[in-house]
């Protein structure tokens, strides 16, 4: 979440707009590197929200609403711890406006409590709105403290998902171009270079742990180690080294998506949102495995307009994915679809055009929409 609302946060400071970037203190290194000022608003992770009173893990669900009900709940708690650091922060420094991740939900509570415009931004491609009925209702006891009856509605959506892949009852929006971000890392020419085999990135996104899918990276990383490409496996460096002793065609490690994704050929990934809009942004197909349930949705467009294919998670067989990879190299229509989403991509409004809409936003106030900014 915090990768995708970085480039809107640094467009309005570049033009010159005082700007704080709220979060629990583990993302506080990612922001602060970004050249963003940080507040640190807990000390709970959103992992913490994960584990039950006795820190035990609680069981996640398997039934598909269950578990989107079980997500919500999460999202609603790591909200309200949120919300006892946000009070004291805008009690000191009032904002004029407040931007949230789609899926950060003690945001819309801040603003109103603020007495200020919200905006929502999209994190991915969208989510299901079961998620958000589920948070509402953990966060029952925070809207009742606040003086507050129901969930607030953004008064600005800024959607950063391509027009031809949005669905066709999504709210009206301000459509905003995705900019790949990664936590910077110095540049080695490999990097950036493509040699002459195909060259093929495989991650489960930049969150793993030794709980938390390194045994799925690990199981994608020798489902495709036999193939005959240059591979790339982009994990933290620490849970990289976890890996053991890999070929010597595999590179792995904290890799810049931003500059490899133009040398890349294909991207296995686990269906992540911004792996996935960062691919899109540079024109390159991908396997998409949709380990969790709420990405299986877009996943599904992505793979009908041509430019990934799909791969359900009980199918995710060395011999399913080395086939996909090899159907993708060799059939260029999934290239060709995916450069027909870059082109769009790359029309839509940047975060500077965005940055005017937000200022036009501050200034209307609440429930008075401003105009949509134009490429």
């Amino acid at each position: 979440m915090i990768f995708s609302i970085i480039p809107l946060a640094q467009a309005a400071r570049n033009a010159g707009h005082e700007v704080f970037m709220a979060g629990p203190e583990d993302i506080m290194p990612i922001v602060t590197r970004a050249g963003l000022p940080g507040v640190p608003v807990t000390a709970t992770s959103m992992m913490d929200t994960l584990l039950d009173d006795d820190g035990k893990r609680i069981p996640i669900p398997t039934d598909l609403h269950e578990r989107f009900l079980f997500n919500g709940r999460c999202f609603g708690r790591y909200a309200a711890n949120c919300l006892e650091g946000l009070v004291p922060l805008v009690d000191r420094w009032r904002p004029d406006i407040v931007v949230g991740g789609a899926l950060a939900f003690a945001a819309p509570l801040i603003a109103a409590y603020a007495g200020v415009p919200y905006v929502k931004h999209a994190v991915d491609m969208g989510e299901p709105r079961t998620i958000d009925l589920a948070a509402a209702a953990e966060l029952g006891f925070s809207l009742e403290r606040l003086g507050l009856y129901d969930m607030p509605r953004f008064d600005l959506f800024v959607d950063t998902c391509p027009p031809s892949l949005r669905v066709w009852d999504a709210p009206p929006a301000q459509p905003m171009r995705y900019i790949p971000y990664t936590t910077p890392k110095a540049l080695e020419p490999w990097m950036y270079t493509k040699g002459d085999r195909p060259r093929v990135l495989v991650t489960a996104g930049s969150r793993i742990t030794p709980d938390y899918y390194l045994d799925v990276l690990a199981a994608l990383v020798k489902k495709v180690q036999g193939l005959d490409v240059e591979l790339l496996v982009g994990a933290p460096d620490d849970m990289a080294a976890k890996l053991g002793p890999l070929p010597e065609n595999v590179r792995a490690g904290w890799l810049p998506l931003d500059v490899l994704a133009p040398t890349c050929d294909v991207v296995v990934n686990h269906a992540g949102g911004n792996t996935v809009l960062g691919s899109m942004a540079h024109g390159v197909p991908q396997v998409l495995i949709p380990y969790l349930p709420y990405v299986v949705d877009y996943t599904e467009r992505l793979t009908e307009f041509g430019a990934s294919k799909m791969i359900r998670p009980g199918d995710d067989t060395a011999e399913n994915i080395t086939d996909a990879v090899q159907d993708i190299l060799a059939t260029p229509s999934y290239r060709e679809r995916a450069e027909v989403l870059r082109q769009e991509m790359s029309r839509m409004p940047t975060p500077a055009d965005v940055v005017r809409v937000l200022e036009e936003q501050a200034a209307r106030g609440r429930n008075e929409p401003a105009a949509p900014a134009r490429p």
